[in-house]
């Protein structure tokens, strides 16, 4: 039987013009990033299966690629539950990880530690356009502050890289997970059902309001919860100020320093900003993973058609580890959807080198082949990438090859 040439399903190769793309890109998002004084750490693909199956990564716990135990651990005449078969799995999730390392080394990490980690992570999700079961997410991370600063910094941070990649006009959307459960508590919800309720109102922009009234209706919340806890959202829509009307609305049930938080970071990030792009109250804005406590963000572009980036403040994950809370706050760049859009746009990386390429005969003379040898070392410390090789029968196409690979130069070397 002949081996399988394609890869495995959601997995891609990544041939060189892309790959030549990916390179740039985190290397910006590197440079970018660590002008705001993140640090670059790495944590391993592989974790503990109790860390990965701890509730806190919502769905995507249920497409973890899990790894059966090796050698003396792993009896498969006497297991019984898939414990019995599994102790870790591929992460799917860069926040995980992160989490266990700050527990683990937090004496030797400043306070508040700033953390930029890039890496693959695996799900065994449907694949789809910029959605791959194996791919790379970016994230800074801020561990340690309490205060709205960190979210303000994460803002600033991923917006100001956004915009060095020519991205202009996205939206940054923000709510607070304060103000959802405090909305849901004024309504009547069951605390105990609080999820319910946002799984059901996540799902607003596909099915609207009517959808999201039925949803809730045929879930079994009583109809005057359901049409109170509406009509909230179509009186925010309406009012002059969304934050005003909550901070009135909810007075009592929602704890006092969320909306002024909310309003910090508004006027700190228009007031700052690099980059072209609007920040919006967004009342609906849920984000899909429990472990979130208080502010969430996304970044919306039009180019995509959905979020591109996302995170928020969780501030009870570190403690699940240490039995201490420690604050954090995250934000995660969709780093597949912006190659995917960058590459869809045909975008041409700033300040590349010249690309050269030195074509041989063959069988050309040692002392020949050393000439062209010194020209091609000359041309690369001139700042210059200068590939030699030998002439194919059809260098038509080997050019045209080439010119693909972003080669604009062609230099041919004979044996007369």
């Amino acid at each position: 039987m002949a081996l399988k040439k394609k890869p495995v399903t959601g997995m891609k190769d990544i041939l060189p013009a892309e790959m030549q793309l990916r390179d740039y890109v985190t290397g910006l998002i590197k440079d970018t990033y660590k002008s705001f004084g993140f640090s670059p750490i790495e944590t391993p693909c592989v974790e503990h299966i109790e860390n990965l199956c701890s509730k806190q990564g919502g769905d995507n716990e249920k497409l973890i690629f899990k790894i059966m135990k090796r050698g003396e651990k792993l009896n498969l005449e006497t297991a019984e539950t898939e414990a019995d078969l599994t102790d870790s799995g591929l992460r799917y999730d860069l926040t995980v990880p992160l989490s266990r390392f700050y527990s683990n080394n937090a004496n030797d990490l400043p306070t508040p530690f700033k953390a930029l980690q890039i890496g693959s992570v695996w799900r065994a999700d449907r694949p789809q356009r910029g959605r791959f079961r194996q791919f790379v997410q970016c994230d800074i991370d801020i561990l340690g502050e309490a205060s709205c600063l960190a979210e303000i910094e994460l803002i600033l941070a991923t917006t100001t890289l956004l915009g060095k990649l020519n991205f202009k006009g996205f939206k940054v959307r923000i709510n607070e997970r304060r103000i959802l459960k405090a909305m849901a508590q004024f309504c009547g919800f069951p605390e105990e059902q609080f999820d319910l309720v946002f799984i059901i109102l996540d799902k607003m922009d596909k099915i609207g309001w009517d959808g999201v009234k039925a949803e809730l209706v045929e879930a079994g919340f009583a109809q005057e919860s359901v049409d109170k806890y509406v009509a909230m959202f179509n009186e925010m829509e309406s009012a002059q100020d969304s934050l005003a009307y909550l901070e009135e609305k909810l007075s009592g049930v929602l704890e006092a320093d969320v909306i002024d938080n909310l309003r910090m970071i508004k006027a700190s990030v228009e007031a700052t900003k690099a980059s072209e792009f609007d920040l919006v109250f967004d009342p609906t804005l849920v984000r899909g993973m429990s472990y979130y406590t208080g502010t969430i963000f996304e970044i919306e572009m039009a180019e995509f058609g959905s979020s591109v980036a996302g995170g928020g403040r969780y501030d009870k994950m570190i403690g699940k580890f240490t039995g201490k809370d420690t604050p954090a706050c995250g934000f995660s760049i969709g780093f597949e959807r912006i190659v995917t859009i960058l590459m869809e746009q045909g975008f041409e990386i700033p300040g590349a080198s010249n690309k050269k390429a030195f074509l041989i005969e063959k069988n050309m003379p040692a002392e020949k082949l050393c000439e062209v040898l010194k020209e091609a070392k000359a041309e690369r410390e001139a700042g210059n990438q200068v590939l030699v090789s030998l002439m194919n029968k059809n260098k038509k196409f080997q050019k045209e090859q080439l010119t693909k690979e972003g080669y604009t130069e062609f230099k041919e070397f004979f044996n007369r």
